[in-house]
């Protein structure tokens, strides 16, 4: 138990020094940002994910066998949504190559227009959230998490990917001394899902409790924070803003 408080501790508190610095606390603020949007975007949108793809194509295939409560139309537009932010993402890391806290501030900043497009969109509008409103709002937070994906693929901080958890549970398992692996690396993998419940915990309570802009909002929030501090840490010099090295 104390080596699990200690990765715990470890990932919560930042080593500057580190090879990844700060990154890990900026990873496990948009791994919340998941849950919160995600809380929205399934219960408020219908069943249909903005930031988990594998759940939309999974949604896919129950739309077209005639599952009730399940709109192929709106899993694609999640899916194709998703596509163009992972580009838009894509092309931010790659103009700033260079330094992985520029990576990181030019992706937080265009996620955060568009997750604050998406809360403006809730105002004006209002619920429910229906025909081209909906579609809308599935766009724009798809595009936003697209954007955080490819920011999170590129700074590559281990276990903490912000969106996917299965490969995270399934490493603490596999690697775990009882599968006679090299350590499960438990604390800062349950920090990741714990995050992720938090997120999808406070987002739900939020819907069900008849405040359905409230997730977006907090996520708006958390979003503006993290690029405040992103816009810190891209005039650093640290070894840990130098672009991963890979075979």
């Amino acid at each position: 138990m104390p080596v699990v408080l200690r990765e715990a501790w470890a990932t919560l508190v930042p080593d500057m020094t580190g090879r990844h610095g700060p990154l890990p606390q900026m990873m496990l603020a948009l791994t919340v940002v998941t849950g919160l949007v995600d809380a929205f975007s399934y219960l408020l949108l219908g069943h249909v994910f903005v930031a988990n793809m594998t759940g939309n194509v999974v949604f896919g295939g129950f739309a077209l066998a005639g599952a009730p409560g399940f709109s192929l139309l709106a899993s694609a537009v999640a899916l194709v949504a998703f596509v163009a932010g992972a580009v838009s993402g894509g092309y931010a890391v790659h103009v700033a190559r260079t330094h992985r806290g520029r990576q990181l501030l030019y992706c937080l900043l265009a996620e955060t227009a568009f997750l604050a497009a998406a809360v403006v969109v809730t105002v004006v509008s209002g619920g429910p959230y229906t025909g081209a409103v909906r579609f809308t709002l599935i766009a724009l937070l798809g595009v936003g998490l697209g954007v955080q994906n490819a920011a999170a693929r590129a700074l590559a901080v281990p276990d903490l990917k912000t969106t996917v958890l299965t490969l995270t549970l399934t490493g603490m398992a596999a690697d775990s001394r009882i599968a006679r692996g090299p350590g499960s690396r438990a604390g800062r993998r349950l920090l990741s899902a714990g995050s992720m419940l938090a997120g999808a915990g406070c987002g739900a309570l939020a819907v069900l409790n008849g405040h359905p802009t409230l997730p977006l909002l907090s996520a708006v929030v958390l979003l503006a924070l993290a690029s405040a501090c992103a816009a810190s840490l891209a005039r650093s010099d640290a070894s840990w803003t130098r672009p991963l090295v890979t075979a």
